[in-house]
């Protein structure tokens, strides 16, 4: 009897730990996702396909934070992949990259991994970019994933790297 007791109060404790762990989990891939991002921050993929058209003399610096197959497999043309957003090195990454740009140079970031409420990576990017005192930061709006947002939608892609 004692036994079946001692059981069943670590079963009880066990699955409190991971109820505690999961919500964890949750809290932080809530405060590094998409939401963190504000409205007037957000670039649909139509504006930004028609940027790309306009030859600027200050085009904007159009950095891939998602995964580097991804970003091999296809990206926008003119970006430059950066590192994952949601990791330490990634975010290094993204640091080096823009070290020499001038913190009113407009950034636009993208991922396109997952869908945006889930994506672990631009979050991350955004906030980094304005705790380096970085000023005209964008992300494209990418809903569901690069391929069906981008991709499909004829908007132009490059190969490789």
């Amino acid at each position: 009897m004692r036994l079946r007791k001692l059981m069943w109060a670590v079963f009880l404790c066990s699955l409190a730990a991971v109820a505690c762990f999961n919500t964890s989990i949750m809290s932080r891939a809530q405060n590094s996702s998409s939401s963190v991002i504000p409205r007037s921050d957000v670039m649909q993929p139509a504006e930004l396909a028609k940027m790309l058209h306009v030859h600027d003399t200050y085009p904007p610096l159009l950095l891939q934070v998602g995964s580097h197959v991804f970003y091999a497999e296809a990206h926008i043309p003119g970006s430059v992949y950066a590192g994952a957003g949601s990791q330490p090195t990634g975010l290094k990454m993204l640091e080096n990259m823009v070290s020499s740009s001038p913190k009113d140079k407009l950034i636009i970031l993208y991922c396109g991994c997952c869908p945006w409420n889930r994506c672990p990576n631009v979050g991350p990017a955004y906030n980094k970019l304005h705790d380096l005192g970085f000023t005209n930061v964008k992300v494209l709006y990418i809903a569901n994933n690069f391929g069906s947002d981008w991709v499909a939608k004829g908007y132009p892609i490059e190969k490789g790297e």
